[in-house]
C-alpha cells in the first residue's frame, strides 16, 4: 500500500480544519439569524395563503425553545368573510438537528394544544372551498400530459419509495392536548375532541369525546406502531360497555354503523423484484349496520377477520389468493387483480374451502338472512366463482361458478318453508308495503286454474317473454347473467337482466318486494335452494306462477286475468290475447294505456307482437299456422273495459313503448 506523502497529509488536515471552521460558521449563523429566518418563513406563508386562498394566517409568538424546536402560539387560520378553518393556543415542531444540516428534514417531536380544526358548510358557504379551487384547462392539460409520461415508471417502485419517505417523516413523540376536529353541515354538526394522543417509544394511546346531533361517546385508541420496522398493531374502541358508533352517517344518510372494536395490524412492507408487498391483519368485532337499502333490520356480524396480502407491480395491484375473509366462523379465499396496460382487466376469485352446510348456516349474518333462521341441514359443499373482464374484450368475458356438494340434504327449514309450493296455501300479494287480500292457491279458489287447463298458447307466450329456459336451468342462467354484467360495465349502471320466473316466484311467495341488498341476497340463496334439491318440480313452480302473479288491478292469478279482460276461461285463449297477456306482465296495471279512445289497441303494439311471434316459431313453440289470424287488435270485453283511458296521453305512450322495448330486451330491465 502506498503511503500518504507529508505534503498529502498536510493537505487533508488543512481541508479537515476547513470544513470543521465552515460547518461551526454554519452552526453559528443558523442560530444568530434563526428567528429572523423564521419570521420570514412565516411571512412568506401568509402572503401565499392571502394571495392564493384569499385567508389570513395569524401567529401571535413565534420563536425557537432547544437546538432545534420551532413553538408557535396564538396561531388562527381564517378565510376572509368565513369561519375560522384552524386555530391553536400553541404548536411546537422539533426536527432532527444533523439530518437538518444536510437539508434532510426529519421531525423529531410534535405538539399541539387547544385548539381545532373545523370545516363548515352553512348556508351553501363553506369555510374550506377556496383551497380547492378548480383548475384551468392548460393547467389540467399539462397534468394529463405529466401523466402519460409516468406511464413508463414502475408505480410498485414510485408507491414504495413515497411509502418510505412518509414513514422516515413520522415523528418519534407526539403529544396533543385538548384539540377538536369539528364539522358542521348544514344542520347536521360532530365534534371529535381529542382529550389526548400520545405517540413515545412506539407505543400510541389516545382517548377522544364525540359528540354529534344523536350521541355522545368516549373512544379509545391504544397499541403499537413502528415506522422503522413497517409495522403496526392499534385497536379502536369504545370506552364503555356498548359500540363505537360513527356519527353522521345516521344524520346525512340514514345509516346506522358501528362496532365493539377494530384491530389493524401491518405485518410487512417490502419491495423486492420489481414488486410492492403489503401483508397484515385487520379483524372487528361485532360490526353492525343498518341503513334501508342494505336490510330493514340490523345486520349484525359476531365476528370478521381480514388477513391481507396486497401485491403491486408496475402495472397492476392485486390482492393475493393467499388471503382469507372469515366471518362467524366461515372461511372465503378471495383473488382480486386491476391491471392496468396493456388492456384494462378485472380479475375477480372467490374459494371457499369445503365447509358443514351447517356451519355456513350458521354463520349468515343476522339480520341479512332472517329467512333462514332455524334452518339445519347436513353434508357439506366447496365453491368457487371466477370472473375476468377486459375492457378491450368485453365479449370474452369469464363468469363462471362450481358448486362440489356431499350429502348436502335440509332437514329443517327456516321461516321461508319451501316445501309448502307443493301443497295448498294462501298468497297474500304485498302492495307498497302492505299484504293485499289473499289469494288461495287450491281448487278450493274457483279462478285457481291446473297448468293442464291454461292454454299453451299462453304458456309458451309467458315463457317467451319472461323466461325461456325455464324448464332448463337451475334458478339461474349464467349467460344471462354474463350479458347483463356486460352491459352493467359498459354503461356503467347497474341492470338486472337476469331474473328467472324462479326468482320471481321466490320473491313473490315467500319475500317481500322491499328493495334491498337482504332481499336480494336471500332470494338467490333460496332459489339455488329450490332448484337444486328437487323441492319442486318445474311444472309445479309453473303452475304456482302462473296463478299468483300480478295481471292488473287486484287481479291475481291466469283464471281471473282470463275473466277480468276476455270473459273466458285460461284454456280458451287465443296466440293474440296470450301475447297481449305476456306483455304486460312487466307492468300490468299500465294496461289500459295501450288503448286509445275507441278501445282498439294502439299501432306500436303490432311490432311487438309481430316480434315475438317470429321468435316463437324460431324456437320451435309454435308453427306458422299457428299465428293464422294473428292480431294486436283484441277484443277487450271483460271488466277490465271500464279502466281504459278515453285520453291519449303523451307520457302513457312513453312508458308503454319503453315496457315493450324491454320485452325485446330483456337485458335492460332495472334491479328490483
Amino acid at each position: 500500500m502506498q503511503r500518504l506523502t507529508i505534503k498529502s497529509k498536510k493537505f487533508i488536515t488543512w481541508a479537515a480544519k476547513v470544513a470543521a471552521v465552515f460547518l461551526l460558521l454554519t452552526i453559528i449563523i443558523f442560530f444568530s439569524f434563526r428567528g429572523y429566518f423564521l419570521n420570514k418563513a412565516i411571512e412568506k406563508i401568509q402572503l401565499k395563503l392571502l394571495s392564493k386562498y384569499d385567508t389570513v394566517l395569524k401567529v401571535k409568538e413565534a420563536g425557537f425553545s432547544g437546538i432545534a424546536t420551532v413553538s408557535l402560539k396564538g396561531i388562527e387560520v381564517v378565510p376572509t368573510g368565513k369561519d375560522t378553518l384552524f386555530k391553536a393556543d400553541q404548536f411546537s415542531l422539533s426536527v432532527k438537528f444533523w439530518y437538518a444540516l444536510f437539508a434532510d428534514i426529519r421531525v423529531e417531536n410534535i405538539g399541539l394544544s387547544n385548539g381545532y380544526l373545523q370545516l363548515i358548510n352553512r348556508n351553501q358557504q363553506k369555510n374550506y372551498d377556496q383551497f380547492f379551487k378548480q383548475k384551468d384547462s392548460s393547467a389540467v392539460q399539462k397534468e394529463k400530459g405529466e401523466l402519460l409520461k409516468a406511464e413508463k415508471l414502475n408505480y410498485a417502485e414510485v408507491l414504495y419509495k413515497l411509502i418510505v419517505k412518509v414513514l422516515n417523516k413520522v415523528p418519534n413523540q407526539v403529544d396533543i392536548l385538548n384539540f377538536s376536529l369539528r364539522g358542521v353541515d348544514e344542520e347536521n354538526y360532530c365534534n371529535f375532541n381529542i382529550k389526548n394522543l400520545t405517540f413515545n417509544e412506539g407505543k400510541v394511546s389516545s382517548e377522544i369525546q364525540v359528540e354529534s346531533n344523536e350521541l355522545t361517546q368516549q373512544w379509545r385508541l391504544s397499541g403499537l406502531a413502528s415506522p422503522s420496522e413497517r409495522s403496526a398493531d392499534v385497536i379502536f374502541s369504545n370506552m364503555d360497555s356498548g359500540r363505537v358508533i360513527i356519527p353522521y352517517l345516521s344524520e346525512k344518510y340514514k345509516m346506522k354503523l358501528g362496532f365493539k372494536a377494530v384491530r389493524m395490524q401491518l405485518n410487512n412492507v417490502s419491495f423486492n423484484d420489481d414488486e410492492l408487498q403489503i401483508n397484515g391483519v385487520a379483524s372487528i368485532e361485532s360490526f353492525l349496520v343498518n341503513h334501508p337499502r342494505i336490510s330493514k333490520k340490523d345486520v349484525i356480524i359476531d365476528q370478521a377477520e381480514f388477513n391481507y396480502a396486497y401485491k403491486i407491480g408496475s402495472n397492476y395491484i392485486s390482492l393475493d389468493s393467499s388471503s382469507t375473509f372469515v366471518f362467524n366462523g366461515f372461511v372465503l379465499h378471495p383473488f382480486i387483480k386491476f391491471e392496468n396496460g396493456p388492456d384494462t382487466v378485472y380479475h375477480f376469485v372467490a374459494r371457499t374451502e369445503k365447509t358443514e352446510a351447517q356451519q355456513f348456516i350458521s354463520a349468515l349474518p343476522e339480520g341479512l338472512f332472517s329467512h333462514f333462521k332455524g334452518m339445519q341441514a347436513t353434508g357439506s359443499f366447496a365453491y368457487r366463482l371466477d370472473f375476468k373482464y377486459n375492457e378491450n374484450h368485453p365479449d370474452e368475458m369469464i363468469f363462471e361458478g362450481k358448486l362440489e356438494k356431499e350429502n348436502f340434504r335440509i332437514i329443517k327449514y327456516g321461516e321461508a318453508n319451501l316445501s309448502k309450493l307443493n301443497g295448498d296455501f294462501i298468497y297474500y300479494p304485498m302492495e307498497n308495503g302492505r299484504p293485499m287480500r289473499g289469494v288461495m292457491v287450491s281448487v278450493e279458489n274457483p279462478y285457481y286454474t291446473p297448468l293442464d287447463l291454461i292454454s299453451p298458447l299462453l304458456k309458451k307466450a309467458v315463457l317467451t317473454t319472461e323466461d325461456p329456459s325455464f324448464y332448463w336451468h337451475r334458478g339461474f342462467v349464467t349467460e344471462a347473467f354474463r350479458q347483463s354484467i356486460v352491459k352493467n360495465m359498459r354503461t356503467g349502471k347497474f341492470k338486472r337482466g337476469a331474473s328467472t320466473m324462479s326468482m320471481q316466484l321466490v320473491k313473490n311467495v315467500f319475500l317481500t318486494r322491499e328493495k334491498t341488498m337482504a332481499r336480494k341476497l336471500e332470494e338467490i340463496l333460496l332459489v339455488y335452494i329450490l332448484e337444486n334439491n328437487n323441492l319442486c318440480s318445474k311444472d309445479r313452480m309453473f303452475e304456482v306462477y302462473l296463478n299468483i302473479i300480478e295481471w292488473g288491478p287486484n287481479v291475481y292469478g291466469i283464471g281471473e286475468a282470463s275473466e277480468f279482460y276476455f270473459k273466458k276461461k285460461p284454456m280458451d285463449l287465443t296466440l293474440s290475447e296470450s301475447l297481449f297477456l305476456s306483455t304486460i306482465i312487466p307492468g300490468p296495471k299500465h294496461f289500459m294505456w295501450r288503448f286509445n279512445k275507441d278501445g282498439s289497441s294502439k299501432p306500436y303494439l303490432e311490432r311487438t307482437y309481430r316480434f315475438l311471434s317470429r321468435l316463437m316459431i324460431a324456437r320451435n313453440v309454435i308453427v306458422p299456422e299457428d299465428t293464422l289470424g294473428l292480431t294486436h287488435q283484441v277484443m277487450i270485453n271483460g271488466p277490465a273495459r271500464k279502466y281504459i283511458i278515453k285520453n291519449d296521453s303523451l307520457v302513457n305512450d312513453t312508458l308503454i313503448e319503453k315496457e315493450l322495448e324491454l320485452i325485446q330486451h330483456p337485458e335492460g330491465r332495472e334491479e328490483d
